[in-house]
């Protein structure tokens, strides 16, 4: 959970100067502009300054007493939702003190996890993304404050600004105003990388540095340019600087290498009370630094270890620590506090930032494919201690939950909190935000008919989606989309009117969204509106004339 700012020690620092002491109780005299200029002009060195780094409070007693809970906590999850499958490692003082796996690769398969099983980490993805960053930027190779378009000339938003502005930093910490979702629509489709990230200049912007907007694609920008920078692809880079180094054999940005892997754990979501189903396959190849790894829990407990000894991995120098310090302090304010004593949340690169209440930082981020994968990882750096957990089922809190109440429990002896069903119960709510305004499910109770299909079948044009065939077939409409490779076929049934619905596809999908169908206006052509992508008021496809 994220925990509350450090607030900076309310004891005034005295300094010796010359003979005596001298404090800065003055200051408080001052006001307006005389006060300001008074600490501005004051040496830095007597200014109020926060505490250092909050001396450890753990110790192998208080991790083992939390070790020794985990493994029934994790049972118990796993009996009570039916999760398939979940693998488990927690690192403490550069010791991987727990490493196991827990259920099957696959429902109605023999096959076990184990610490080796590779999964698909979905959003953990974006932490190992910045540490490979954090080694080209100690490497000097680029700065986290260089502008993106140094490296990729084609870097290109719905800003001027903000083109020729934006840094790594910006894009890793998702603050350059690109909007949740931007591009994951057209990833569903099946468009690739370039596709992607060459039309995220057509989605609208929020305020550059002003707003925080998790983005996927803007957050792959900022990889995809780090490997520019090197002259590499992605994948190769990741392997190259950061894989290989630490001996994660089993750990990729390719989906190819997921595939092939002969002990692997595949998707799955619930279909019933406590049942679950492999229904998807997830190819996250298109934002790959975002969501694209692929890993086992031995290999992420090296990759923890790195982390953990600040960048520093069985006694060789990887990373330079400022550079992989700058991934783990706020950049922004991901989640204002309500109230002004309660607690904010922010987002550093690749990991979601906090702070407790003896002012130790907390770092986090989970993963999750609606598709059929949980994914979290949890980090008290001064503590030296840190766990992740994977998981084959679809996102209900259960990683979320194994971190919490491991970490719960070392840090006070026991849970403070029933955390399988607070985390259950949020995932609820976001479910049930994420349904359609329009239930297309419940038609009308006197549907107006159809024009005939004639009146709606034709080419149409969309600049960001691309064309969009509606025709028919077998005596019923149906509408093309995506690649033109590997184009996806939608059959349309009658709603209401000139109201059709299809079913939605992909990571995004939520059911039956709508096409509105309208006649042409004075000055414009025929058109058709597809609810489900017009989140940014990028849906409506002209009919050619």
């Amino acid at each position: 959970m994220d925990n509350a700012p450090l607030l900076p020690n309310r004891r005034t620092l005295l300094k010796s100067a010359g003979a005596g002491a001298v404090g800065l109780p003055f200051l408080t005299a001052c006001s307006g502009a005389s006060a300001q200029a008074v600490a501005a002009s004051a040496p830095a060195s007597l200014l109020p300054t926060p505490p250092g780094q909050v001396p450890p409070l753990l110790d192998r007693a208080k991790v083992d007493r939390a070790l020794a809970r985990l493994e029934g906590f994790i049972q118990d999850a796993m009996a009570s939702t039916g999760l398939p499958g979940t693998a488990v490692a927690v690192v403490y003082r550069d010791e991987v003190v727990f490493s196991k796996g827990f259920g099957v690769r696959e429902v109605g398969k023999p096959e076990k996890i184990t610490p080796d099983t590779v999964f698909q980490v979905a959003s953990v993805s974006k932490p190992l993304a910045s540490t490979v960053v954090a080694v080209v930027v100690g490497q000097e190779v680029i700065k986290w404050t260089d502008p993106v378009i140094e490296y990729n000339s084609n870097f290109a938003l719905n800003d001027e600004y903000v083109n020729r502005n934006a840094t790594f930093a910006d894009l890793l910490s998702h603050r350059t105003g690109l909007r949740t979702g931007s591009g994951d629509l057209l990833e569903d489709l099946g468009f690739d990388r370039d596709y992607i990230l060459s039309h995220l200049n057509q989605q609208p912007l929020d305020t550059f540095r002003a707003s925080y907007n998790y983005s996927n694609f803007g957050f792959t920008e900022g990889g995809q340019a780090a490997a520019d920078a090197m002259n590499l692809a992605w994948e190769d880079l990741a392997d190259a600087i950061l894989f290989r180094k630490l001996g994660m054999s089993a750990s990729s940005y390719r989906l190819a290498d997921y595939e092939k892997a002969a002990d692997k754990a595949v998707l799955h979501v619930p279909v019933g009370n406590k049942e679950w189903a492999a229904k998807y396959h997830r190819d996250p190849d298109s934002e790959a630094p975002a969501g694209g790894a692929s890993s086992s829990v031995r290999d992420l407990a090296q990759w923890l270890r790195l982390q953990l000894g600040n960048g520093q991995y069985e006694g060789q120098p990887i990373i330079d620590p400022a550079a992989l310090q700058t991934t783990r302090v706020p950049h922004i304010v991901s989640r204002p506090a309500a109230a002004p004593a309660a607690r904010s949340g922010f987002y550093g690169l690749g990991w979601n930032v906090s702070y407790d209440d003896q002012g130790r930082v907390s770092l986090g981020h989970s993963g999750a494919f609606n598709l059929g994968a949980a994914t979290a990882v949890s980090m008290l750096p001064g503590e030296q201690l840190a766990i992740v957990t994977l998981t084959n089922g679809r996102p209900q809190g259960i990683p979320e939950a194994i971190n919490a109440d491991f970490m719960d429990t070392a840090q006070h002896g026991s849970p403070t909190v029933d955390w399988l069903p607070f985390f259950a119960g949020l995932f609820k709510q976001q479910d049930e935000a994420d349904k359609p305004e329009v239930d297309y499910t419940k038609l009308p109770p006197k549907p107006a008919p159809a024009k005939p299909n004639s009146a709606y079948t034709g080419t149409y044009d969309n600049p960001y989606y691309g064309p969009l065939v509606v025709f028919e077939q077998d005596g019923r409409l149906a509408m093309r989309m995506g690649p033109a490779d590997k184009p996806t076929t939608f059959p349309l049934t009658h709603f209401d009117g000139d109201t059709f619905s299809f079913e939605s596809i992909g990571e995004n999908a939520n059911g039956p969204a709508g096409a509105i169908f309208a006649a042409p206006g004075e000055g414009s052509s025929p058109s058709v509106t597809l609810d489900f992508y017009d989140r940014t008021g990028l849906g409506t496809f002209a009919r050619d004339s």
